[in-house]
């Protein structure tokens, strides 16, 4: 239920600050009697796009602590939690950040996530399950990835990406039902798609168009996980950040615990076997990720 209620949330919100929008700058609606104005068109998709993006950022904090019932760490309560905000401040410092809000979320599966609008501003969490059956090191270093994800910005460089591709997907699928559309009217005496018939090729371009852009979205989340475990290895060592990933390897049978919103942002993730899978997943194949690290390390 809470996940329906911010799907309709989130949603409420784009659709109003996108009519404020274009209310301030005057733009009218993209479809006209003679034809489409794509210019109309360009700059209701980008802030229709980009709103829905933004708006997700901005309540990522919030809609993480909520999904996944972590816990924030306040005032320390035993020496696991003690040893979670030193380490934290530590890694963060050495990076260069304000120190993030560190949490704990009750799952049995080895994990942990970073969220946050910016990187003054984030949210670092880790799994109980995590907590209970890594060694300190190897705990350090998923903290370490993580905070590499921070420091990288990749949350708003993410949020960015996925709001330009949610622009040209919703652009481009109304340019193909407008083009069919004209189409039927020179074949049909001017009858063309009508209402219905237009949103429905604007769907069906949405939903083609949409799988595309998924797979550049997922190119890009898989090279930034390169990237935050380079950070983590340079925070925490090679030989620690290898060792966390080989444990997570060996605990990818376990069921997924994450949500669906945050998976992308989930350390696990990554063991896929076909090439479809490899193409939309969001984290490179756990091996893959050893053995970058591994080649890197003998540079």
């Amino acid at each position: 239920m809470m996940r329906i209620l911010l799907f309709l949330g989130t949603n409420l919100a784009v659709i109003v600050v996108a009519s404020i929008t274009l209310r301030l700058l005057g733009v009218e609606g993209y479809l006209r009697g003679q034809g489409i104005n794509f210019n109309a068109l360009l700059i209701f998709c980008f802030i229709v796009g980009m709103a829905g993006s933004m708006i997700s950022l901005f309540i990522s904090k919030w809609m993480a602590k909520r999904s996944t019932g972590t816990v924030v760490i306040e005032t320390p309560s035993n020496a696991t939690e003690k040893w979670l905000l030193d380490t934290v401040a530590e890694l963060s410092r050495d990076a260069g950040i304000k120190t993030p809000e560190v949490g704990i979320f009750p799952a049995q599966q080895s994990n942990a996530f970073a969220t946050g609008w910016n990187k003054n501003d984030a949210l670092v969490a880790v799994s109980a399950g995590l907590l209970n059956r890594m060694r300190p090191e190897e705990v350090r270093a998923v903290l370490a990835h993580e905070i590499g994800h921070v420091a990288n910005g990749d949350m708003v460089t993410l949020a960015l990406i996925q709001g330009v591709v949610n622009t040209f997907v919703m652009f481009f699928a109304r340019v193909v039902a407008h083009l069919v559309d004209s189409f039927l009217k020179s074949r049909t005496d001017g009858a063309g798609l009508g209402f219905m018939g237009y949103f429905a090729v604007v769907i069906v371009a949405e939903i083609v168009f949409g799988i595309i852009a998924s797979a550049i979205v997922a190119w890009f989340s898989r090279f930034r996980e390169y990237r935050a475990d380079a950070a983590g290895a340079q925070l925490a060592g090679s030989g620690a950040m290898i060792n966390a990933l080989a444990r997570l390897k060996a605990e990818t049978q376990m069921p997924d615990q994450m949500p669906d919103t945050l998976r992308a942002m989930a350390i696990t993730k990554g063991q896929t076997k076909s090439l479809m899978e490899r193409l939309f997943a969001s984290h490179p194949p756990l091996d893959d990720r050893i053995r970058a690290l591994k080649e890197a390390a003998y540079r």
